[in-house]
């Protein structure tokens, strides 16, 4: 078991992270690797490290996850926690991609797969699968990565993963549109965006809407692009998300498309009265 302080700590500070409160939630697993220090427990110290890892991979320190996470297969490696192991590597090649290295990247996605396979993990290669997909997309291999994005969909269907089944369909409706098929992409949307609705996740219902707006604008279909990012621009402002400036802009600016279209449109009724 963990030492009770490092889990009050890790508790408080996994409560300040998923409020997106990431100053916070590092001064208690900072705190907590103090302790863990001290005591020498080996399975308390791997917990907050891992949490270190995550804090300073969402707040953009890739180097300092990058240390956190090494020290974390370490002692995994010690223990032999392949499952563990596993994870860590993936979260590790989660650094490579955020920073566009992507054969980094697929190197520790392949070696954690193969980790993933012998241990049986079937959430985590659910959510590999998806990880590779995403390589597979940034480098041009398409067709490689939807039948990476089909894998995850089949795995989050059989582990009853709802919102991975949204994320699943969203990721390929972005393939698609990276290929231009707007049909096909906004089809993937559609169900995304049912599923997530069902779930009540607005954050995942969001996401969607996001791709669905993209696919109407490209297809110069105006109006509809404007109405979906309306509903984007708000789930941005109530979550506080990190896109709402560019995402307002890019709404004020197809507003201002459509109102030049009426305004052209008016001028040429008028000249043919």
């Amino acid at each position: 078991m963990l030492d009770t302080q490092s889990e009050q700590l890790n508790r408080r500070g996994n409560e300040h992270f998923s409020r997106g409160h990431y100053t916070e939630a590092y001064v208690c697993y900072a705190k907590a690797l103090e302790h863990d220090r001290l005591s020498g427990d080996r399975r308390a110290l791997t917990a907050t490290l891992g949490n270190l890892g995550n804090i300073c991979a969402v707040s953009g320190r890739r180097e300092q996850a990058q240390s956190y996470y090494q020290e974390v297969l370490e002692l995994q490696k010690i223990r032999g926690d392949e499952r563990g192991i596993g994870t860590t590597l993936a979260n590790l090649g989660n650094l490579r991609a955020d920073a566009g290295e992507w054969d980094r990247a697929r190197a520790y996605y392949l070696e954690a797969l193969d980790l993933m396979e012998r241990s049986g993990d079937h959430p985590g290669m659910a959510v590999l699968f998806s990880d590779l997909g995403l390589v597979a997309r940034e480098t041009g291999q398409y067709d490689e990565a939807m039948r990476y994005y089909e894998q995850s969909l089949s795995l989050m269907r059989r582990t009853g993963n709802q919102g991975g089944m949204a994320d699943a369909w969203r990721m390929m409706a972005r393939t698609y549109v990276l290929q231009q098929r707007y049909d096909e992409a906004l089809a993937c949307c559609r169900t995304s965006q049912g599923i997530a609705e069902r779930e009540g996740d607005e954050l995942r219902t969001g996401g969607a809407r996001y791709v669905m707006a993209q696919c109407y604008e490209e297809l110069g279909q105006l109006r509809e692009a404007a109405e979906l990012l309306e509903h984007v621009v708000q789930m941005d402002r109530k979550y506080r998300l990190p896109k709402l400036e560019e995402n307002t802009k890019r709404l004020e600016a197809l507003r201002a498309r459509l109102a030049t279209g009426e305004q052209q449109g008016s001028s040429q009724q008028e000249t043919h009265a």
